[in-house]
Order: C-alpha cells, then structure tokens, then sequence
C-alpha cells in the first residue's frame, strides 16, 4: 500500500471510541486490553499477548482484524513448522520452466501468531525479520509487507512442555506484552447468561480501515511531550539500571517505546499532549518483558512493574 500517493484523512476521536466499542461487543469487560492494543497499533508496534487459554488472546485479535478492515492471517506455530511455512517458498513451474515464489501467511497486514513459543528458534528468526524490516528473504531475495503490518502473538505462560522460550532480542520487537485476566463477576454472568460474544464476530463492520489507521499513526506521532514528561521518563529508565532490581535496565529503544506508546495512548484519549498519567497507563506493558528480576530471574509481571514505578516521583 502506498500511502504517500494521496494526503492521508484527518480521523476523529469518535471512530477511535468506535472501534473500542465494537471490539467490546465480543469482549465482555475488556476496554482496558483492547484500548492498550489499540495504542499498541497506532504505535505502529507489534504485540504480545501472555495469558491462559480461552480467555480472549484469539478474539481480540481477529475482533481487531474486522473492524479495522486489514487483511488477517492466523498461524498455529508447532515444534515442526518451519519459516517456509511462515514466509512462502519458490516453486518450479513445469511450463515456464522458472521458480515462481508462494506467498506465506506473513504476506497480510494482521498476523496473529498462535502459541508463538511452540516453534523453534528458527521459525521465530524468520518472524523477527518480518517484524523489525517489515520484509522478508527468500532465495536471497527481500520481498517488502504490505502497510501497514501487525504482529499479534500469543503464549501460555504455564505450560512450557515443548516449548522455546523467546530470546530478549525476539521479545524486544514487541512493542508491547499484555494480559487478558480472568473477567469480572457481571461480565462472567453475562457471557454464561447469553450467547457465545465470539458468534457475534460476523456482525462487527469495519470503522477504521487501512488508511484510516495509517493517518491515526502520522497524528498520533505528532501528539506533544513536554520536557517535564520526558524528564519523567527518563527517571523511570535510570531507575531500572540503577536500583538494583533487574539484572539489566531499559535500553534506549525500550525508552523510545514508551514515549510512542503514551503519545499513542494520549492520542486515543483525544488529546494532543502527553500526561504523566499517560505514561503510566503504558508503561507496565511496554516494560514489563524488557525486564528480568535480579533475585528470582524471572520476568517481571505487570502488577510488579506498577508497583515498582509507584514509588518513582513524577515531578523533581
């Protein structure tokens, strides 16, 4: 998609708070994770999604896919797929007597990547190049994605038989790694009382399409961040390497993250600056897989991450 043939059209605040909506007709009670994935894809990022089974990982995904309108491609991943069956092979045809190249799934503009830690490191290089380059390489040759390009995966963090946990650098590309939760008490009872949400997916209607989305990522690049926010961001990076907590700090880019993702936050909240407060709404997200905990060695949880900013003064 070329998206500088023509002026991309100015979004309004109203088909944002639309899309929320619309996904929220198929999950109960999950404004929190849906606007944070939303965030997350004005961010032009890619995102992580940690929980257990059946509680929403593959609907929010496909959800997203329909109201935005983009292409979307779901992928399985298993210990014995390979990056062929992820980004396409050459084929020879009989007739021309040339190798013709076969599209892989990648080759969309939403991917989800179902239980993405079940497949070899391997597997997930050849997804990292299309994350990071947007383009993958076949036979020596770079084939550009289609814009815009989203990687939505999801894992089990409990059941780790057969599994290849992500490498720091795989986990890095994500912009951002949430947690669905269990749902509310009244939200449970209405899922139990009524129909399936995910058989209402075929009655969700695109509000935001492609170009649409690419304009809301030019606007929200543009949304302003004072030197006192990101003089609060910058205490909070120094805060990792420094107090001793986690066995490395955040790195530059991880610092980057944050302040496109609490523009992107800011953005869907129709406003054109950034707040503390959207810093804060972000940040367990954006930091929480960056970071390794120094006495257990694990990685740190959302609630973990909240707690540990708490006491990182806002204003000094």
């Amino acid at each position: 998609m070329d998206s500088s043939a023509e002026p991309l059209p100015q979004v309004s605040i109203e088909t944002l708070t639309d899309v929320v909506e619309q996904v929220g007709k198929v999950l109960y009670g999950k404004q929190q994770s849906v606007k944070l994935a939303l965030s997350c894809m004005l961010a032009r990022g890619h995102l992580l999604i940690e929980d257990l089974p059946g509680l929403g990982k593959t609907t929010l995904a496909s959800a997203l896919a329909r109201v935005t309108g983009l292409e979307y491609r779901r992928v399985q991943f298993t210990s014995d797929m390979l990056p062929a069956d992820l980004t396409g092979f050459s084929l020879y045809d009989k007739g021309s007597g040339d190798f013709r190249f076969q599209p892989g799934p990648v080759f969309c503009q939403l991917l989800l990547a179902d239980e993405i830690n079940r497949s070899s490191p391997k597997t997930q290089s050849a997804l990292l190049e299309a994350m990071e380059e947007r383009q993958v390489s076949v036979d020596g040759v770079s084939r550009q994605l289609e814009q815009p390009f989203f990687v939505i995966a999801t894992q089990n963090p409990f059941s780790l038989a057969g599994t290849f946990s992500l490498p720091e650098s795989q986990l890095d590309r994500f912009l951002m790694r949430i947690s669905m939760g269990y749902p509310e008490a009244g939200d449970e009872r209405a899922i139990l009382a009524g129909e399936d949400p995910r058989q209402q997916m075929d009655q969700l209607q695109p509000v935001l399409p492609a170009q649409q989305l690419l304009a809301c990522q030019q606007q929200a690049a543009q949304v302003k961040a004072s030197d006192a926010v990101l003089n609060y961001v910058q205490r909070l990076i120094e805060a990792t390497r420094t107090d001793g907590q986690f066995v490395h700090g955040i790195s530059p880019r991880g610092g980057m993250a944050l302040v496109q993702c609490a523009r992107a936050w800011a953005f869907l909240e129709g406003r054109d600056y950034v707040t503390p407060d959207d810093v804060q709404a972000v940040l367990a997200p954006v930091f929480g897989h960056r970071l390794v905990f120094r006495q257990s060695g694990a990685q740190a949880s959302l609630d973990l991450v909240r707690d540990w900013a708490s006491g990182i003064p806002v204003l000094s």
